[in-house]
């Protein structure tokens, strides 16, 4: 497709679309508001600079995310792409806009959210995560940043920089993600179920929306890990919980993940999935109307955590959700050197070496 004016200034047509503001920043380029020119309706538009993929490593994850964003159009709960467009010198992904912003900035105003409203995000959550894993796709990034919502409200998955393939019964070993929201077995450098590793993130997901705060949290790195690999985190209170949400947590949540259950499982046998639990009293204040349609989303797939930027850019403000360290480095033996001190500490699940035979692949 030929164009004719440059597309870097706010407001040039792009084909059938017209450029906005740039509402995000990335590694390959930048996202920026559209309006398709016929219909009016707002879009985000990625635009990736060629000049800027440079390794066969960079033209692969950028291929990949094209081809499983591709493989989940008309996923539910699952940002859409509608198409794609190509210059000499960029690449246009034009793609579902989502203009109640973040997750996370929705936390992060509310504290913490209510149970009946997180029992609506996180079954939209699970319904989403379903469609990707029966897409044989895992999202292995899944947190409030990476969560969108739409004008009413609802939950869209977004940024599958760091998703890949998989088949079915086959592990994969690439440590990625943020470190809070990662499962023990990736954390102790195991071959990991893709599946089993997302509903580990949702767990921790969960527990931030109920309590305003993550479950496993340490200022020193090796401490933190330890933790993740006991499972060892504070329980929401009973008085303010009810017995459905904490057991769903204690589920999602569980170290071993050949204990842990499937998305599937859980919508069949979860009575907090289903609705069916008895709310305790909370107080009306800490459920607020949804964030303004506008606010300013990232859809770059930028390594950096947002908890960690905002703790900074507040100073004195305390971070409900206190995260302080960056992503990991994608290297198959990164926590093997970090933990290689660390074994004595390890649970009888992971010393049983009953992953390490699986088969692995990226």
């Amino acid at each position: 497709m030929q164009f004719t004016e440059s597309i870097t200034t706010s407001g040039t047509p792009l084909a059938q679309y017209i450029l906005g503001d740039t509402i995000g920043e990335g590694t390959f380029g930048k996202v920026k508001l559209g309006k398709h020119i016929a219909t009016g309706e707002q879009v985000a538009v990625k635009i990736l600079e060629k000049g800027k993929i440079i390794t066969p490593a960079d033209f692969e994850r950028v291929s990949r995310e094209i081809r499983i964003l591709q493989s989940l159009r008309r996923s539910p709960h699952v940002i859409q792409l509608f198409e794609i467009m190509e210059t000499p010198w960029e690449v246009f992904m034009v793609m579902e806009y989502a203009s109640g912003g973040e997750l996370f900035d929705y936390i992060v105003d509310n504290g913490k959210v209510s149970e009946s409203e997180a029992c609506k995000f996180i079954r939209q959550i699970v319904s989403g995560a379903c469609s990707l894993h029966r897409a044989n796709v895992v999202h292995r990034d899944l947190k409030p940043e990476n969560l969108l919502l739409d004008q009413d409200g609802n939950i869209r998955i977004a940024d599958f920089g760091l998703s890949n393939f998989f088949q079915p019964g086959q592990a994969l070993r690439t440590a990625c993600g943020s470190p809070c929201y990662a499962p023990p077995e990736m954390v102790a450098g195991l071959p990991y179920d893709p599946p089993k590793c997302d509903v580990w993130s949702v767990g921790v997901i969960l527990y931030a929306m109920i309590c305003g705060q993550l479950p496993f949290e340490d200022q020193h790195t090796p401490t933190l890990y330890k933790k993740i690999l006991n499972g060892a985190f504070k329980a929401p209170k009973r008085s303010k919980t009810s017995r459905e949400v904490r057991r769903l947590i204690s589920r999602m949540l569980t170290p071993d993940p050949n204990e842990r259950p499937t998305f599937e499982e859980l919508r069949r046998t979860d009575s907090f999935l289903r609705g069916l639990f008895a709310s305790p009293i909370v107080d009306p204040a800490s459920s607020r109307l949804l964030l303004p349609p506008g606010t300013p989303i990232d859809q770059c797939g930028v390594r950096g955590c947002r908890l960690c930027e905002f703790a900074q850019r507040h100073g004195a403000r305390v971070n409900p959700l206190k995260v302080r360290r960056n992503n990991f480095v994608a290297r198959d033996d990164f926590f093997r050197e970090i933990l290689s001190s660390m074994s004595a500490f390890y649970p009888s699940w992971i010393l049983s070496g009953s992953l390490g035979t699986a088969q692995s692949t990226a």
